[in-house]
């Protein structure tokens, strides 16, 4: 990406083949997941901590490297499609086990010097002050606040029918910036209204209702840790871009899936289902090893 990758955004994380634009970033949302599930289910689990430690020396090292390109959104899907993995792996139940202070207290630092880190070295200067304008949007209702500003103005209007098809005066007359991808949920809310948005919804909770039972019923761990994690990080797409369009979450650049123009989030989004609904034909654990 450094040498060939294509700007975009002020961000350089796009590869330009001339007939199609990728993001090589987010087939890691995939490839993650499936070497950290290689990683754990190699041995009976929960893992030994060799296996953690490779496991989250991995994750940090990919995740700083994207954080880098800048794209903090996809950074934080990857790393938290990682931490999935570890956490079905059965890693959580050991450090319940094993809690104490000392263990409470080498997490607790960990993770402060995590955010210390972020904020100091990792965060652009535009990435701190969509943080900041998450507390207050009106302190910058012309800059920073603006996409949260208009997209609450879009989901408040709605309703409860909607304003109907096309007829979203925030939408149409582009009050709302980025109203096909990743603000597409304010759009929903205002032409559709509550009834739109709560169908929406129950589709999205079938499907990972559905995935989850797939992953769970699989007769290995690979399986299980894979399908499950895969699930997940679907679940966590949906959860930050209305999150972030509703206000509650920085502005991160999540699209939301199966609905936000983009090929490339698409991509990964199949490639995800794809593999599930491979676990649920082939439940065989030499079959499901060769993925």
């Amino acid at each position: 990406m450094l040498l060939f990758g294509s700007s975009s955004g002020g961000a350089q994380r796009w590869l330009d083949l001339g007939f199609v634009r990728f993001q090589p970033s987010e087939l890691m949302k995939v490839i993650v997941p499936i070497a950290i599930a290689s990683i754990l289910s190699e041995k009976t689990l929960p893992p030994k901590p060799l296996p953690i430690l490779i496991s989250i020396i991995s994750i940090i090292a990919i995740v700083l490297l994207i954080a880098k390109q800048p794209d903090l959104g996809t950074s934080l899907l990857i790393g938290a499609s990682g931490i999935y993995v570890l956490f079905f792996s059965g890693v959580r139940v050991q450090l319940i086990k094993y809690n104490n202070w000392l263990n409470f207290g080498l997490i607790s630092t960990l993770i402060g010097s995590g955010v210390y880190i972020a904020w100091n070295y990792l965060l652009m200067a535009y990435q701190k002050k969509r943080i900041l304008t998450l507390i207050d949007p009106s302190s910058d209702p012309l800059g920073a606040g603006y996409h949260i500003l208009q997209s609450k103005i879009a989901i408040g209007s709605g309703g409860l029918l909607g304003k109907g098809i096309k007829q979203g005066s925030q939408s149409q007359l582009n009050f709302l910036p980025e109203h096909t991808t990743d603000f597409i949920f304010a759009v929903i809310a205002e032409e559709l209204g509550f009834l739109g948005v709560l169908l929406l919804l129950s589709f999205y909770g079938l499907i990972i209702y559905r995935c989850f039972i797939i992953s769970f019923e699989s007769e290995d761990n690979f399986s299980k840790l894979l399908g499950a994690s895969l699930t997940l990080i679907f679940f966590t797409y949906i959860f930050v871009n209305i999150g972030m369009v509703s206000g509650l979450l920085p502005v991160v650049g999540v699209p939301l899936p199966l609905i936000s123009y983009g090929g490339s989030s698409l991509i990964t989004l199949m490639a995800s289902f794809g593999i599930i609904m491979s676990i649920r034909k082939h439940k065989t654990p030499s079959y499901l090893s060769k993925l």
